[in-house]
């Protein structure tokens, strides 16, 4: 027997290099590794119930949703491993590629280690179904993940917009002062509204530091760009857009759901302002 085999068909399965499962499937006999499965129907029901107001969150959002309700219930916290086992018994999982090749590589680092040291800002369009656009612009602190500020307008992103949303997000983070208490970096792509001489100089005024991303390069915005993705998808894509109106009203909700409730990951799947109002302190940020 090879040495440190825990049982024998461990160790033929080594030396021939084939998994243990395909050879057990081979011989027509079943693995009985591991505990049998539970059925849990209440679990099943609330994870159900979650996944169809939540339609486009995969299993470990839905697992960090279900675990933050059970949290308020006082009950025990389920294992992830077993809402992934439910959601695709069920049929509840995502598609597990959504995107396209990543063909620029960026190794730089948006994320910090402490809130209110960088801010990153974009803007997106809303498309609506009479042929109406939205354009919304907003800022996200590198650190927290939270949507600090936005505005919206049926016009182009000018440069007034920009400068609306810099005077929201030091408000918004320190109160009505003129100024930010300390030197913060504004990274943003190189839209005409960033780059503005006028836009520049109320960022310096302010206390900001404007920092633009190379041209050609969205991934050294990657931050902004992904919750751009995350937002049309988790409220755009599944919500009526009849016309600007309709999606200038529900913004304000939108954006409020995101900061309460989307599970990050590099937040352990806490939300934006769970993690600043946790027990813990908000300012420090987990490694990226």
């Amino acid at each position: 027997m090879i040495r440190g085999a825990r049982h024998p068909a461990a160790a033929v399965c080594r030396v021939l290099k084939v998994s243990r499962s395909n050879l057990l499937k081979r011989r027509g006999l079943q693995d009985r590794r591991g505990r049998v499965p539970i059925e849990d129907p209440q679990l099943l029901d609330e994870l159900r119930d979650l996944a169809s107001h939540r339609p486009t969150y995969g299993y470990r959002r839905l697992w960090a949703l279900l675990n933050r309700q059970r949290r308020r219930q006082k009950l025990a916290p389920v294992n992830a491993k077993r809402i992934y086992r439910l959601a695709k018994l069920n049929k509840l999982l995502l598609q597990r590629y959504t995107g396209t090749p990543n063909v620029r590589v960026h190794k730089g680092t948006i994320a910090v280690e402490r809130s209110d040291m960088r801010y990153c800002s974009d803007g997106f369009d809303i498309s609506c179904e009479n042929g109406e656009y939205v354009r919304v612009t907003f800022s996200l602190d590198c650190c927290d993940r939270q949507a600090v500020a936005f505005a919206a307008t049926t016009a182009g992103i000018s440069g007034e917009l920009v400068r609306d949303v810099m005077v929201q997000t030091l408000a918004n983070r320190f109160g009505e002062v003129p100024e930010l208490p300390h030197p913060t970096e504004w990274l943003s792509d190189n839209g005409s509204g960033y780059i503005a001489l006028e836009t520049r100089r109320f960022a310096a005024d302010l206390g900001f530091i404007p920092c633009r991303t190379p041209y050609r390069s969205p991934q050294s915005n990657g931050m902004a760009e992904a919750f751009v993705k995350t937002f049309k998808r988790d409220y755009v894509k599944i919500n009526p857009t009849p016309d600007a109106k309709t999606v200038l009203e529900q913004l304000p909700a939108w954006f409020a759901d995101y900061n309460a409730v989307h599970p990050h990951r590099q937040l352990r799947y806490r939300s934006p302002n769970e993690f600043r109002d946790a027990s813990l302190s908000p300012t420090i940020c987990p490694s990226s």
